[in-house]
């Protein structure tokens, strides 16, 4: 058995989130998502488009994440490969993991794991257009905008494909570095989970992490970690807390916004899987003096 954390966060603001325009940069075709599930390089299939980096306040609101998370303790760190979220320079400046890991006490030297499967979604003929554009071809289709799929977009299937990939190559990373070599299941360092689902939060950096050994940092897009929640909640019955409202917990993540989940893994026939997953906070944005909900 093996419990870790996973802490997921929006990547800061960009001048398309402020002039509230719709932003995506690669397409996914089906034979990319196998190439990417199986590697951590980008693939040679992704076509380029929109790709808008951090504007000023999106990498103030990327360092008051990383001062917020500063004393957090992660072992692993996976971004998205486009600019907003990953590591490395940019014309635009240290994009929102760099910022993070780089303000944090114990990520000195970490690897930032790159990974095409965490980009955001696409939308289609809807990118690069104004966001109110989209919700009007949702509420002329009788959608809800988080449900609608314009043309040439990604379906929230499509991207559910590319999260349990990504899934499915974390379990396995986490797995590989993290279980003793004399048992297959028992994280080195063991360690357990801070309180229960429904026990209250005491509103800190690392609440839910409690002693855990093992820490994921993933930092990703608004409408990829809305399709994430959805997922974990309905699909895999995340646990939740009962005094979480559903319009919080499906709801956009603002710009560096937080979530945090605790799992534990087990072995079945076809390998590691989610045993129990448990829902510690979403979307949190303490971290914030004026946090806008962009999409």
């Amino acid at each position: 058995m093996l419990t870790f954390a996973l802490t997921l966060v929006r990547h800061g603001e960009t001048q398309y989130n402020k002039d509230k325009l719709l932003q995506v940069s690669l397409t996914f075709t089906a034979q990319c998502v196998v190439t990417a599930r199986l590697s951590t390089r980008l693939p040679t299939c992704l076509k380029s488009g929109i790709d808008s980096p951090l504007s000023e306040i999106g990498r103030q609101q990327a360092e008051a994440a990383g001062n917020y998370l500063g004393h957090v303790k992660f072992t692993h760190a996976f971004v998205s490969n486009m600019k907003r979220a990953q590591a490395g320079q940019t014309e635009g400046g240290r994009p929102t993991a760099d910022i993070i890991v780089k303000n944090n006490v114990h990520c000195s030297g970490m690897e930032i794991v790159c990974n095409p499967l965490l980009k955001e979604r696409s939308f289609g003929i809807a990118e690069g257009g104004p966001v109110e554009d989209m919700k009007n071809m949702a509420k002329a289709a009788g959608q809800s905008c988080p449900d609608f799929t314009p043309p040439e977009g990604e379906t929230p299937e499509q991207v559910k494909v590319r999260i349990v990939g990504f899934l499915e190559s974390m379990f396995r990373r986490l797995a590989a570095d993290h279980c003793g070599a004399g048992s297959r299941e028992e994280p080195a360092g063991g360690g357990q989970p801070a309180g229960d689902v429904d026990e209250p939060l005491a509103g800190r950096p690392d609440d839910g992490v409690g002693d855990l050994a093992v820490h994921a940092l993933v930092v990703s897009h608004g409408a990829y970690m809305r399709v994430v929640v959805r997922y974990l909640v309905e699909e895999l019955r995340c646990a939740v807390p009962r005094l979480l409202k559903t319009s919080h917990l499906f709801s956009a993540c603002p710009n560096t916004g937080i979530c945090r989940f605790v799992f534990t893994l087990g072995r079945d026939r076809a390998g590691l899987a989610p045993t129990h997953i448990r829902c510690v906070f979403v979307n949190r944005k303490d971290h914030l003096k004026s946090g806008k909900d962009e999409q």
